[in-house]
């Protein structure tokens, strides 16, 4: 072979072989670029099916708090209408109903003690007075049953464990922005007893204003009221 010929075929096979590297070259960037495709599309698709997932359970939780909820507002509607309908709710005969509460006026004259026992044997206690309403009922009741002027009731207040602190019944103390006191009441007037007046009677006939409370000593044998939640009646 020639000379000449030598240099050409040379030339000839360098030539083929940047041409087949160059081929590789981009035969192996073309599946690169594939296999990225690839899984950015899996990542994504990953993605919308965890958000999906993600949307069920949260629709689901709600679906079932709104069901608790619903059914919370049922019991409560249901509820509500037992206590406010009187043809579920009824006072033992004797009692008189005013709301959710059952009273009893009782005619036998005892002392303060004595008259709570008396009111605990029938299922309740001395009156606790909660409300302007409440009070505006009592009253006007009263003002219907007393005879004489001094025919008062007795009710579930009294200071006689420390002077001054007046507590009902169930140990709760009196809500100063909620009394009834009569003028210049209480006194705690020791001519009649030495030890003052501790136990708190109410009752004004002829009166329509509501201060009608008045203090007195608890050995003085009075009328009371007593009280208990219309649940505790039987219907």
């Amino acid at each position: 072979m020639a000379e000449a010929d030598v240099v050409e075929y040379s030339r000839e096979m360098s030539l083929d072989r940047n041409v087949y590297g160059s081929q590789q070259q981009v035969a192996s960037n073309g599946g690169s670029k594939v296999t990225l495709k690839r899984v950015a599309v899996a990542v994504l698709s990953a993605l919308l099916v965890a958000t999906v997932i993600a949307r069920f359970f949260t629709c689901y939780k709600y679906s079932q708090t709104m069901d608790k909820l619903q059914k919370l507002t049922d019991e409560y509607e249901a509820m509500k209408e037992i206590l406010t309908d009187k043809r579920y709710l009824k006072c033992e005969e004797g009692w008189e109903r005013n709301g959710t509460q059952c009273y009893y006026f009782l005619t036998n004259n005892l002392t303060w003690s004595d008259s709570r026992d008396e009111c605990r044997q029938r299922g309740g206690d001395l009156v606790k007075i909660d409300s302007v309403e409440e009070q505006s009922f009592l009253q006007h009741r009263l003002k219907e049953k007393m005879i004489y002027p001094e025919d008062r009731h007795w009710i579930g207040l009294t200071d006689s464990k420390t002077e001054g602190t007046w507590l009902w019944t169930d140990g709760s103390p009196l809500n100063k922005s909620l009394t009834f006191w009569s003028k210049r009441e209480p006194d705690n007037w020791k001519e009649e007893n030495r030890y003052g007046e501790d136990c708190v009677r109410m009752g004004v006939k002829g009166r329509s204003d509501l201060k009608t409370w008045f203090d007195k000593s608890c050995t003085v044998p009075h009328k009371s009221i007593c009280e208990k939640c219309v649940c505790c009646s039987s219907t």
